[in-house]
């Protein structure tokens, strides 16, 4: 097992295209060639998580918030990112982050708290808009099939809940081969005419490169015709935030005391109670209050996250509910979705929670 094979994993999960530009995700200190003893996951990378890791036999750190944001322009130990990073390199300890990537995707962190709280019908709150594709391609009728099935596994045809969509339409080719060419179908000079099917899929701009990949060793034509075309439509499946339905309304304080427990909090900052039920829930792990508007859209009761300031409070202008329930108690279940994806892919494999509670913030 190498660090790399441990990048793969999550970034199946989170792929790294989907971080936002200010972000800075993967691997960031380390080999990715380096063999693995144990990784040790964490929320942040502190002086005390690394002695944690050396101290388990972790030669690796997964975290979710990156230990460096900005440019090091040098590594004198002068703050505690840099400590780190001595620290880290001295004792060859890798250190991997996904963040707003994690952050991004429907089962990543608001999807994780949706689940903690029992949510149902859970959706983006705020979908990622000017990231899909269409791809539009011809092929002779006796390899339409094949081409479209390479299309699919390649990440291709995906809908909302629906997989291997198409939409396909009758037409025919013309083209002439000149002296060089070898077609695979028709004379080298002479003008032909092919019947063929128009085949149309969508598929996610970070899958392009794959998918034209196959569809090039898939196509019988030496130079298959195709073209790609941006679309504005909202990709459902990615973006910020989560909203979704209790099972049975609950009494306000009731769920409050519940996301209490449920976050295993010591305050709770809230709005001023509507005195209605709660049914419908709007929430966004870390720092949420720019998704305050599509809560609201979202007709949701309550909007639970993190992060919000005393102005901000205002803005719920007795029309829903804020619940601040703090950024990392909101973050603190990311850990469980690394564990999960790394062990459904190597069950053996030695993969360690962190025992440091790195919240900067206490209560008295």
């Amino acid at each position: 097992m190498k660090v790399a094979d441990i990048c793969q994993i999550i970034e199946e999960v989170a792929p790294l295209a989907l971080c936002e530009s200010y972000d800075n995700v993967g691997l960031l200190v380390g080999d990715p060639r380096m063999e693995l003893r144990a990784v040790l996951l964490c929320i942040d990378v502190t002086e005390a998580v690394l002695d944690e890791a050396l101290q388990k036999g972790c030669n690796m750190i997964v975290s979710h918030h990156p230990l460096i944001f900005r440019g090091v322009k040098s590594l004198t130990g002068k703050d505690a990112v840099q400590r780190c990073m001595i620290k880290a390199i001295k004792n060859d300890l890798a250190i991997y982050a996904a963040h707003t990537n994690i952050d991004a995707v429907l089962h990543g962190v608001s999807g994780r708290m949706a689940e903690k709280i029992g949510l149902l019908n859970t959706r983006i709150l705020e979908p990622r808009s000017e990231s899909l594709l269409k791809l539009v391609t011809f092929v002779p009728h006796s390899h339409a099939d094949m081409l479209r099935q390479a299309l699919f596994d390649a990440g291709a045809g995906n809908i909302g809940n629906y997989d291997c969509c198409s939409y396909n339409v009758e037409g025919y080719g013309s083209f002439r081969a000149g002296e060089q060419a070898q077609p695979f179908v028709g004379k080298k000079n002479e003008i032909h005419k092919e019947p063929e099917l128009r085949i149309e899929v969508i598929l996610p701009a970070l899958r392009q490169a794959k998918i034209i990949t196959a569809l090039l060793h898939t196509h019988p034509y030496e130079e298959p015709a195709f073209d790609i075309y941006p679309l504005r439509n909202e990709w459902k499946q990615v973006g910020f935030g989560i909203v979704g339905d209790l099972k049975e309304p609950e009494n306000e304080i009731d769920f409050l005391l519940r996301l209490k427990t449920v976050f295993r909090l010591k305050a709770l900052r809230h709005s001023p109670l509507l005195a209605k039920p709660i049914q419908r829930v709007a929430l966004c792990g870390g720092s949420g209050s720019f998704l305050l508007n599509r809560a609201l859209d979202s007709k949701a009761d309550i909007y639970i996250s993190g992060d919000f300031k005393y102005h901000e409070f205002f803005n719920a202008e007795n029309r829903i509910v804020i619940a601040d329930v703090g950024h990392f108690e909101s973050e603190q279940f990311t850990t469980e979705i690394f564990y999960e994806a790394i062990r459904k892919k190597i069950p053996t494999f030695a993969v360690r929670i962190s025992d440091v509670i790195t919240n900067p913030v206490n209560y008295l």
